[in-house]
């Protein structure tokens, strides 16, 4: 994730995105960056080449994203491997659906959604509070190297 001296422009953000995807093939939403509460999150379960799943946060106009192979944490204690990717749009948190072959084929499905609450984000760790169906409680999202992090539930005293 770039610092605040260096994020990128609006215009930016969705453009990994977007250079993945062919609009008049796939059914995901082509969006844009917009000002939004920062406050949602989603989790979908995605049976592309492999099953994992995919963590989004709402922040700065689009949905932070990370693949999360295991699945998110439910119980304290638990770290899992979550891989950033592309920041995707707003939008894409109501998407399910089947994306056809290419990048990210398979089927699509939403396995928990909610909001959330922001304690503290720093370049290399972000704290926050899940009120999902369910995720519930304290998270952290930990960065390792290059787009790799950690995803964990915190234990209530953490």
């Amino acid at each position: 994730m770039p610092s605040s001296r260096s994020r990128p422009s609006p215009h930016e953000k969705l453009a990994p995105y977007r250079g993945k995807r062919d609009f008049e093939a796939t059914p995901e939403p082509s969006g844009r960056v917009r000002a939004g509460r920062d406050d949602s999150f989603v989790v979908q379960e995605h049976h592309a080449s492999s099953r994992h799943w995919d963590f989004r946060l709402e922040m700065d106009g689009v949905l932070k994203s990370w693949a999360v192979p295991k699945g998110p944490p439910e119980k304290p204690g638990l770290r899992r491997l979550a891989v950033q990717v592309e920041d995707h749009p707003i939008e894409y948190g109501q998407f399910e659906g089947v994306i056809p072959s290419g990048y990210g084929k398979g089927v699509v499905k939403i396995w928990d959604r909610g909001g959330y609450d922001l304690e503290s984000r720093q370049d290399e760790k972000i704290v926050f509070r899940l009120d999902g169906q369910r995720l519930a409680g304290r998270y952290a999202l930990v960065h390792t190297d290059g787009p790799n992090w950690l995803l964990m539930k915190l234990r209530a005293r953490d």
